[in-house]
């Protein structure tokens, strides 16, 4: 009788353990962008209140984003003249919260919708 598996002669665990260290090494790809970047929205993208979802959204070509409370925020202050250090300082100033932490979660918000191809930084 042959069997279907064949012992690896390694315990699971040691298993797992190599699988987890080699998924530490992958990377996302996403870099840190700078404070002074002046963020903008790309050609044919519109932010907007929608009285039917009674919700701001984002409309691009051929899609739709529902932003969070946070994302909102950051969003009304985008003008294609104001860096990421401005938003988050007036940010900071209006929610009375750390500027670093402003500034780290500004940042990110924006990278993403960046690499969603809604804003240009």
């Amino acid at each position: 009788m042959r069997r279907a598996m064949v012992s690896a002669e390694r315990p699971i665990l040691c298993l797992c353990r190599s699988r987890l260290c080699a998924a530490r090494r992958i990377r996302t790809g996403r870099r840190m962008i700078g404070e002074s970047r002046v963020p903008r929205f790309r050609r044919g993208v519109r932010f907007r209140y929608d009285q039917i979802r009674r919700a701001w959204v984002l409309l691009a070509p051929e899609k739709l984003y529902m932003p969070d409370e946070v994302a909102v925020e950051i969003l009304k202050l985008v003008d294609g003249e104001r860096s990421i250090a401005l938003i988050a300082d007036d940010l900071a100033s209006r929610f009375d919260a750390p500027r670093e932490l402003i500034v780290r979660d500004t940042a990110a918000a924006l990278e993403d919708l960046s690499l969603r191809g809604a804003l240009e930084l």
